[in-house]
């Protein structure tokens, strides 16, 4: 694989999706990732529903550009095998229960003797401490912990509710990737490898942090209770379907009223200043929806920006696929997987254009790569085939060696 991070290999021991995405994110950029699971049975990711020959289709789209190697770690001999792979290795990255790389030996101080400029991360849902450290953890879990339930909620005052998607884990993937790199990028100045503990928990609290948790900013000051926001959300009904409109500045408002056709909304003491706009919200956007449901989304569209209103139609997910802006973007790529057939992805999102990556790998089979990792590992042939007898490691995919 070719990209930014050619030439760093990285031993993934994650399951599910925050550790498996966040490594997939390095693979993509071309760095050879071998997702180490356990032999038979993989990652819980490869028996969910939507599959194709086998494959899931979510195992497919967090665990691409990566190799497989089964290997059970509960043998001391697995564990053996496994540290000499991390000497050949730069990054290893795990979100296993907290405690257990300890007692399968296997933790960053077990590890860091055999490769001194490791990078090693270990996720967790909420951290090594506290009374919900040894919790077992879900996405929904952390929405709710975290506060990010209420905040979609709207207000306080409100039934919390949840983001229909796994924002927790996803947002934690993209950070420890970023973590990742920002070690790797280290170790090229002091040459020091190090650990990284990132939890869930955290990531999400500092995302919320950035814009959403103000009234607990200046701790010298007496926190109220989170005002209630507009029940209206910035989705609006049109003749034929549905739009989103924001306006935030005051040419951007001028505008839109003249975009609805209705400039006297411009001279409206409610609506005149961004807090009035503010303290008048759900009269706002009240108004707005009375003018929407008049035309077709497509008219509007055409009218909000001619007047260079911020404004997009809100599509259904078949319909983001087709939409002339993703196909003018080439955002989606599709590629052929022995396995699963033709597959249809995003490409890597960020371009570089110094050092562009290849189009992904397919996901893996479990095991497919068993015999040619521990092969370039220094293992030999009759290594191999004895970890095959003893089941160290699986024979999932290729004949062993004779």
């Amino acid at each position: 694989m070719s990209g930014p991070m050619t030439g760093i290999r990285v031993l993934d021991l994650c399951s599910m999706m925050s550790g498996p995405w966040a490594t997939d994110i390095l693979g993509d950029q071309g760095a050879d990732v071998i997702k180490i699971e356990v032999p038979g049975k993989g990652d819980h990711v490869r028996e969910l529903s939507n599959q194709s020959n086998g494959m899931s289709a979510m195992f497919v789209n967090v665990n691409r550009s990566k190799r497989s190697l089964t290997l059970d770690l509960k043998n001391p001999e697995g564990v053996d095998v496994f540290r000499r792979l991390v000497a050949t290795a730069d990054v290893v990255v795990q979100n296993l229960r907290p405690g257990v790389v300890e007692r399968l030996g296997i933790s960053y101080d077990d590890l860091v003797e055999y490769n001194p400029e490791l990078i090693y991360l270990s996720i967790s849902g909420f951290g090594e401490r506290g009374p919900a450290s040894n919790q077992r953890v879900y996405d929904s879990l952390i929405q709710a912990l975290s506060g990010l339930t209420t905040v979609q909620a709207g207000s306080d005052r409100e039934r919390p509710r949840l983001i229909r998607t796994i924002l927790p884990d996803k947002l934690t993937a993209v950070v420890g990737a970023q973590a990742i790199s920002a070690a790797l990028f280290a170790r090229t100045r002091n040459g020091a490898g190090q650990h990284i503990r990132l939890s869930m928990l955290d990531a999400v609290l500092n995302f919320l942090w950035a814009s959403d948790m103000g009234a607990y900013t200046f701790a010298d000051k007496e926190v109220p209770l989170e005002e209630d926001g507009s029940f209206i959300d910035l989705i609006y009904q049109t003749k034929d379907g549905w739009i989103t409109v924001a306006t935030n500045t005051n040419g951007e408002w001028v505008a839109m009223c003249k975009a609805l056709g209705h400039p006297e909304w411009i001279e409206d003491e409610r609506f005149k200043t961004p807090a009035g706009r503010k303290a008048n919200i759900n009269e706002r956007l009240e108004l707005i929806q009375s003018v929407l449901h008049e035309k077709t989304t497509d008219e509007w569209m055409q009218s909000l920006n001619e007047h260079d209103v911020p404004a997009a139609p809100v599509l259904k997910r078949g319909e983001v696929i087709k939409h002339p802006q993703v196909e003018a973007s080439e955002t989606l790529i599709k590629y052929h997987h022995d396995v699963a057939g033709t597959i249809q992805q995003t490409r890597v999102p960020a371009r570089f254009l110094g050092t562009p990556p290849e189009t992904p790998r397919g996901a893996p089979r479990l095991g497919e790569h068993n015999i040619e990792v521990l092969t370039e590992a220094g293992f030999e042939p009759d290594e191999i085939a004895a970890l095959a007898d003893k089941k160290v490691i699986g024979t999932e995919q290729d004949p062993v060696p004779a």
